[in-house]
């Protein structure tokens, strides 16, 4: 049985009862560490929490070598955690399809996932959302410009944008980082973008989120990552005053 858990969104108590008991009956416990993180806790202390050793997984460890966990999977029990919810955001489809072609049994024990925690933190309604699209670092000689002709044509049909922002091995992006990246991007397209969103550590007891123009997000102090950023279509008026009350609006 190979069993996908949802972690949640910040840390050790943010898994289910049912995601917990997955992880008392494995043999196995791996962590894949490349698309999200929970920053309130670490793998040492999920060691102690579950008292059971966690093989932490790379990208190359799950896309191109996951035999290793399909095997295990083949002989026992073994759970595959991940933050937030396993096929929300951080889908993990492609292996699921692989154990399935090996006849290995699998299910998803969810969690919370910041797909639907950013609606809560800043009162944008869900069913506005259009595609998501991710900002990443620039390199030499590339500079991507998809993230933004996702946030355009969904803007052109009124709909929010979830931006999710690049997480390396030793460093996140920042909320200014990616509206620095978008604004030029932006000047570079002529569209503007009127409104952003910021949060950080969604999960946590003390998230921050705030909304305004690209000037107030590049001064704004959003403290240590997680970060996330959503750019809003035309706001509802119940959206508007919730950005108002919630995010300094």
């Amino acid at each position: 049985m190979l069993t996908f858990v949802g972690l949640g969104l910040y840390d050790l108590d943010d898994i289910s009862l049912k995601g917990m008991h997955a992880i008392e009956e494995a043999d196995h416990v791996f962590l894949e560490s490349y698309t999200s993180r929970l920053m309130g806790t670490d793998p040492a202390s999920m060691e102690k929490r579950y008292d059971k050793p966690v093989h932490i997984l790379k990208r190359e460890d799950v896309e191109q070598h996951p035999e290793p966990i399909l095997s295990a999977a083949r002989l026992g029990n073994v759970v595959f955690l991940t933050g937030g919810d396993p096929m929300v955001s951080t889908t993990h489809s492609d292996i699921r399809i692989r154990a399935a072609e090996q006849g290995i049994s699998t299910r998803i024990i969810h969690g919370a996932s910041i797909a639907s925690a950013v609606c809560g933190l800043c009162g944008l309604q869900n069913y506005r959302f259009g595609k998501s699209c991710s900002v990443p670092y620039p390199a030499k000689n590339w500079f991507p410009k998809t993230p933004f002709e996702t946030i355009k044509a969904n803007l052109k049909a009124d709909l929010h944008t979830i931006v999710f922002l690049d997480i390396q091995e030793k460093r996140y992006m920042s909320v200014s980082d990616a509206v620095e990246i978008l604004e030029k991007l932006s000047a570079e397209d002529g569209t503007p973008i009127s409104l952003y969103v910021g949060m950080a550590r969604a999960g946590s007891p003390e998230p921050v989120v705030i909304a305004g123009t690209a000037e107030k997000m590049l001064k704004a102090d959003f403290g240590s990552p997680l970060h996330i950023l959503v750019i809003p279509a035309q706001l509802h008026p119940v959206e508007e005053e919730y950005l108002k009350t919630f995010a300094g609006l």
